[in-house]
Formats: structure tokens, sequence, C-alpha cells
């Protein structure tokens, strides 16, 4: 809704007063106390920025205006005619009676709608710049489905794990859906890992809501930079925890880092990055823990290592994937 304020003619809104802020800085001189009150005016509520920005925006947009069209909407009534020097607020006022005598103020900057699909191959890390500015980074064998319309952005991370640098925009939200997850954001950086049993969300910077897919808008956790959490099949998210986001986010500079996680776990993404899947022989062996760094482009090094830190073989099977067991 328009804000609206008192004044001593009544009520006045943000658009007039970006109205009356863009007839003033057409004089030929303004003076620094006039350009120090108009940043002050900017700098009171993103709103005043967006209402001059939109008015200077339809000022050019005028250019494209018929010059008869122009001069018949800026033509005032023969009665109220006064010959005074407010030729410039008139000009001014004129762009928008072409804005809305054209339809122009609720098209101009409407975001156009916008759909894609982008993935990576085995072993492919891949660096993408959405249209709104955002940009997202794949992991190997990721992929996602991106559609933007006019009051929200949303993606779907079909599988694998990715990056958002989210540009920020409070007019529209930035989902992610991924499994039984989303994640909402105006602006922020954060990974998602969408696996087997469940989706993992992890802040870098800035504050995203976690919630399941199907959950009501009053249910969900806030996450802020430093914290995760995961969502299960079901949808129950987890209540947050600390975590450490470089680590979990090496994977962007070609490192798998394991801090006390599960075998599963590691098994899980380790699978990513290799032709044939990993298996653990039994739940026993999937929970032991596991503490150290590998390159991910070469992951037959963990397997070689792996009986070296846990009481584990490494076992191939007949269609050349490999599993874990006891020893």
């Amino acid at each position: 809704m328009m804000d609206t304020r008192d004044c001593a003619c009544g009520k006045t809104t943000v658009r007039d007063e970006a109205a009356q802020w863009f007839v003033r800085l057409q004089e030929p001189v303004v003076d620094v106390d006039m350009r120090r009150r108009f940043q002050d005016w900017l700098d009171e509520h993103p709103q005043h920025r967006t209402e001059f920005d939109l008015l200077q925006g339809l000022w050019k947009a005028a250019d494209l205006v018929p010059a008869a069209r122009l001069r018949a909407l800026c033509e005032p009534p023969p009665e109220r005619r006064q010959r005074r020097p407010v030729l410039r607020y008139a000009v001014a006022a004129s762009v928008l009676a072409v804005a809305l005598g054209l339809g122009l103020f609720s098209g101009l900057n409407r975001p156009t709608p916008y759909t894609a699909e982008f993935s990576t191959a085995l072993g492919e890390r891949r660096q993408v710049a959405l249209p709104d500015g955002s940009v997202v980074d794949l992991d190997s064998r990721s992929r996602i489905q991106v559609r933007f319309e006019e009051d929200r952005r949303s993606v779907e991370l079909a599988e694998g794990e990715a990056m958002f640098s989210v540009q920020h925009d409070t007019s529209r939200p930035f989902v992610v859906e991924a499994g039984s997850g989303k994640v909402t954001v105006t602006g922020t950086r954060f990974d998602v890992r969408r696996g087997n049993s469940d989706t993992r969300v992890v802040v870098e910077q800035g504050t995203v809501k976690v919630q399941g897919r199907e959950a009501a808008d009053s249910d969900f956790i806030n996450l802020t930079a430093g914290l995760g959490t995961h969502v299960d099949t079901q949808g129950k998210v987890a209540a947050a925890y600390a975590v450490n986001p470089a680590e979990l986010t090496a994977w962007r500079s070609g490192k798998l880092v394991f801090n006390n996680a599960s075998l599963a776990d590691v098994v899980e993404q380790v699978s990513r990055y290799r032709q044939k899947p990993l298996k653990v022989g039994n739940p026993a062996v999937g929970n032991l823990r596991l503490t150290s760094v590998f390159k991910s482009d070469n992951t037959d090094a963990l397997l070689k290592a792996l009986p070296n830190i846990l009481p584990v073989a490494v076992h191939t099977l007949d269609d050349g994937s490999q599993e874990i067991i006891s020893k």
C-alpha cells in the first residue's frame, strides 16, 4: 500500500514527495544544503529511492511518447492556466500523466518472467548468473530449475548441492525448494544440499527462513550466519545448530571436508564424484565417524586411506561399485 503522510494541505504520498524532489533537482543550480536534504530523504526509507528511481525512469520513457500526445497530456485545462514559474513542475507532473494515460507506471521495470534449467556432470562445478543478479554455484551432479515471476523468484534443487548468493529484493522473495524442505530469503548467501534422507541448509551470510515444503507460513525457523539445519523426508525441520560454513562449502574449491561426519554421510557425498556409487555394508558401519580432508577429484585416495583410519575394508562388487564393510 502506498505510504501516506499528513501535511498542511491534507495527505501527501511518497510518490508526491518524489515528484517534488524531482522538480527541485531540475533547477539549473542546486545548492549543497538541498542535495544533503535530498540524500537524507532518500536514506529515510527504501521506498523513497524506489519512487524517485521510478520517476526518473518515467522521465526517460517520455522520450518514447509521440510529441503531440505528450503536449496534449501536459496542457492544463483553460480555466486553470496560470502564468507562474512552475514549468518544471508541470513537465514533471506531465510525466506522471503520460505514465497513467499510457499504462507505463504499472508496466515500467516490471520483472520479465524467466525459466531455465542448469546442471553439472560428474566432477563438474559450474557458476550460473541469474537475470536478477543472483549467482548460483553448482556442485558435481547437481541440477536446478529456475522460474522467476513478477512477485517471486523460485529455484527447485532437483539433485545435488548448490551455493546461492541472492541479490536483495524485498518485493520478490527468493525461494529454494529441495526435497521436503523450503528456504525463503530476500537477499543472502547460503548452501543447500539435497540428500537421500534429508535436505541440509547452511547460512554463510544474512538470514534465511527454513520450513517444510508443505508447512504453514507461520511454521518455520530462522537461520543466521554460522547456523545450519536439516529437513527430514516428512518435512520436519531440526533446531538450528552451529556450523562452519567454510568447511561445509569447501567443495567450491575442490575439497571435501569431513568433521566428525557419519560414514553414511561421507559415502553419500563422495558418490557424487564417482562413476559408480559407494555403499555401506550395514548401519553400524554407516554410523562410524570420520574427520579428514580430501580432494573431490581424487576420491580413490579416500578409499585407500579409509581402512587406515577406521576399522573397515573396501570391497569391489561385480557391477564395479564399491562397498565399505567392517573388518
